[in-house]
């Protein structure tokens, strides 16, 4: 397709500005361009096909199904976005006097104290922008808290080799070192190892439950008393917070700070680096660590408090990603408590129906009950040439977005798919039959995987190019 640059024909019209009915001020030459800025000219009809072939060529949740394992890309009702875009959200600033704005305050706390009410946690900030720039804060929450009791040999953050890759990134940049344990034979955390594993300088444990996997830790009570009788603090990764959501809560598990993925769980649309919010969750005793300044009810009026006096500081401009947050409000509301539960439920049982069907044509390595999602692995196809990689390519030809590949690392060849709550039966047959074909394409004619995707805008990319010389910008010639 072509850029609008290419388009871009001299003469060329889409607006014409209206004649200027203010005086004219003139500007000094350092603020004076010296050549007009290179602008495409192209025609106002020219402008909109242009757009709307562009967005055609996007892959939605909205065009069809995604089931990108531990991203949780469910569908997003469209009532969210009619809420977030009401004038009483959509054409405030966040400069406004607090008297001024007492609708969207209000909105920040009550959905602070629903997440408060699902978590089982005391106190929350909803500054965060983003999972991993939740689980940032909530590891420098931490750190502050051992820092602030004399405790600085403390510089140790655990976690098990299934998970996210945020959870290693967000620790070291706070300072801290690594320390990985192996999975059990069964894809859990193995006690005994995380019994060796602590000690003097551990702060915490990073911890998904449901893991990577999919799997629910079912000793996660033992794991916690574990970490917490060497003196430190359990943290949550709520990336899969939708497989448990409504059904138990996190505090009752041990865990002192926890992150939420508003943007994943919450139904809001997400991808391509943004919108994203992921507020943090805390224990009592470490609210006062929060970053400032958190939204408090004060009698009918809501104000903003900044009086914790050992606070991290600001995380983030304002007050978090605020359109993000009203439509997470709104998901809450229309769901409620037992709607909250039956997607969490639904979840679990789209999951456990599509890992059934598929264990029967590829190999499932952790075949117990799995929550909300599952890894399989085309390891069985290694004689024919096919890599994971190759096969989920060729899902693209179907018009089904790839699940994850490589990811959890500890599985060979693998792909993890989440089906999401959202999805009908009849999707996720249909994505059964198409895994069937593939597969019976790997035996007869490897190559056509190999080659794939064909029928798609571009064919398949050269990731370490685009990753390491990636053009950002279009240049004249």
């Amino acid at each position: 397709m072509e850029l609008i640059f290419e388009i871009s024909k001299s003469g060329r019209r889409g607006f014409i500005p209206p004649k200027m009915d203010v005086k004219p001020y003139k500007l000094t030459s350092e603020y004076v361009r010296k050549n007009p800025p290179k602008l495409p000219e192209i025609t106002e009809g020219e402008v909109v096909r242009h757009y709307t072939n562009l967005s055609r060529l996007n892959y939605a949740v909205d065009t069809g199904f995604y089931p990108l394992g531990s991203c949780t890309m469910k569908y997003n009702p469209k009532l969210n976005e009619k809420v977030a875009s009401l004038s009483g959200f959509s054409e405030i600033h966040p400069y406004q006097n607090p008297e001024t704005v007492q609708g969207a305050m209000e909105l920040m706390y009550e959905l602070g104290e629903s997440l408060k009410k699902i978590s089982g946690m005391d106190a929350i900030t909803l500054q965060p922008a983003a999972g991993a720039h939740g689980e940032y804060t909530g590891i420098a929450i931490i750190r502050k808290y051992h820092r602030d009791r004399g405790d600085f040999s403390r510089d140790e953050i655990i976690v098990p080799d299934s998970a996210h890759g945020t959870n290693p990134a967000s620790s070291a940049m706070n300072g801290f070192k690594v320390v990985v344990i192996k999975s059990n034979d069964r894809g859990m955390v193995d006690p005994e190892e995380l019994k060796k594993a602590v000690g003097p300088h551990t702060a915490g444990m990073m911890l998904t439950n449901p893991n990577t996997l999919g799997i629910f830790e079912e000793r996660i009570l033992e794991i916690s008393r574990i970490v917490h009788g060497a003196g430190g603090l359990m943290y949550y990764d709520g990336a899969n917070l939708n497989a448990i959501m409504g059904q138990i809560r996190l505090g009752d598990l041990g865990f002192d700070v926890a992150h939420f993925n508003l943007h994943k769980t919450f139904s809001t649309p997400h991808g391509m680096g943004g919108p994203g919010s992921g507020p943090i969750a805390v224990k009592s005793f470490l609210a006062d660590f929060l970053p400032v300044p958190t939204v408090l009810k004060k009698g009918e009026k809501y104000v903003f408090d900044f009086s914790h006096e050992k606070t991290i500081g600001k995380v983030r401009s304002f007050y978090g990603n605020f359109s993000v947050l009203v439509k997470a409000y709104a998901y809450i509301l229309v769901m409620g408590e037992e709607g909250i539960k039956r997607a969490s439920s639904m979840a679990v049982l789209n999951a456990n129906y599509l890992k059934a069907k598929i264990s029967k044509i590829l190999k499932v390595p952790y075949n117990d009950r799995c929550m909300h999602e599952f890894v399989a692995s085309t390891i069985n196809l290694q004689d024919k040439g096919v890599k994971a990689l190759d096969f989920v390519k060729r899902m693209l030809d179907y018009g089904i977005h790839p699940p994850t590949v490589y990811f959890p690392p500890i599985v060979h060849e693998d792909i993890m798919v989440e089906p999401t709550e959202t999805e009908s039966k009849y999707t996720l047959d249909r994505f059964v039959e198409i895994v069937e074909k593939i597969v019976k394409e790997a035996d007869e004619n490897p190559d056509l995987l190999k080659d794939a995707p064909h029928d798609t805008p571009v064919r398949r990319l050269n990731d370490t190019q685009a990753a390491r010389h990636p053009v950002l910008r279009w240049k004249e010639n």
